[in-house]
C-alpha cells in the first residue's frame, strides 16, 4: 500500500475560503474547510512520527481566533487524548492567559509537529524533541491552519515553533518579547511552558513565570489595540 504524503492528502480549504471572500460570495464555511482539513490529517504517514504516536493531535479553538498559539509537538496526555496543551504545561498556560486577561475558548492553539516523539524508559514514555525533518514535513499542515484561521497575532511558544515558522535555528531568549512580521500576522516568540515547569529552584522559576507572563501580555495588549482601531468607538 503506497504511503500517503502531505501533498496528496491536503485539501484546497483555505483556498476556497479565500476565493469566496475575493469573489464577494456567501460567507466562507471554515467549519467546514477545517472539518475536512483536520480529517485528511488522521492519515499523515509523511514521516515515522505516525508509527510512534497513538495518533494526529491537531489544533484546536475559534477558527475566527484573532490570536494563534503554536507549541512544539504534543505530549504524552495530548497523544491519548488527541487533544493539544491538556497536560501540565496546557494547564500552565491556560492559567497564565487568564492572567492576562486571554480566554482559551476563544483562542487557537496547535503544535509544529502533530505525534508525539518519545522513548520508552522504565515504563515511562519520556518527551524526545523533533528533528528538523519531523517539522519540515508537519509544517504544510501547520501553514494551512495558518491561512484558514488567518490569526491577526501568533504566539510561538519554544524554539521548536519558532523555527518551524522561520525556517532557521532560534535562540527564544535572543529573539523573544518583540514583534515582528509574520506573513498576514504579527508574531512574537516566547518561552514553552513547558520549560518553566521543568526549572528546579523557585526562585528562578517565579522569575521565568513572570516574564512568560510579560509577553502574553504584549500580545494581549497589541491585539486590543488592534480591535479598538478597526473598531472605533
Amino acid at each position: 500500500m503506497p504511503v500517503k504524503t502531505i501533498p496528496s492528502l491536503i485539501p484546497d480549504a483555505p483556498a476556497e475560503v479565500h476565493q469566496e471572500s475575493l469573489a464577494g460570495g456567501p460567507e466562507p464555511n471554515r467549519e467546514s474547510c477545517f472539518a475536512q482539513l483536520r480529517a485528511h490529517a488522521v492519515d499523515c504517514a509523511a514521516c515515522e512520527l505516525c508509527d510512534i504516536g497513538t495518533r494526529t493531535v491537531f489544533g484546536e479553538g475559534r477558527l475566527d481566533a484573532k490570536i494563534m498559539l503554536i507549541g512544539e509537538q504534543p505530549g504524552d496526555q495530548e497523544d491519548l487524548s488527541g487533544r493539544p496543551f491538556v497536560g501540565p504545561a496546557g494547564a500552565l498556560l491556560d492559567q497564565t492567559l487568564r492572567e492576562v486577561g486571554l480566554e482559551r475558548a476563544r483562542l487557537y492553539v496547535t503544535n509544529s509537529v502533530k505525534h508525539f516523539r518519545f522513548v520508552n524508559r522504565y515504563g515511562r514514555r519520556l518527551h524526545q524533541k523533533p528533528d528538523l525533518i519531523h517539522i519540515h514535513q508537519c509544517h504544510p499542515w501547520l501553514a494551512q491552519e495558518i491561512s484558514l484561521i488567518a490569526p491577526t497575532h501568533i504566539i510561538l511558544l519554544g524554539a521548536s515553533a519558532a523555527s518551524a515558522m522561520l525556517g532557521r535555528p532560534v535562540t527564544v531568549n535572543r529573539e523573544r518579547s518583540r514583534f515582528f512580521r509574520l506573513g498576514n500576522s504579527e508574531a512574537l516568540i516566547t518561552v514553552h511552558p513547558s520549560y518553566l515547569l521543568r526549572i528546579q529552584d523557585r526562585a528562578s522559576q517565579d522569575f521565568e513565570k513572570r516574564r512568560f507572563l510579560s509577553d502574553l501580555r504584549l500580545v494581549a495588549e497589541a491585539t486590543s489595540q488592534s480591535q479598538a482601531q478597526l473598531h472605533p468607538t
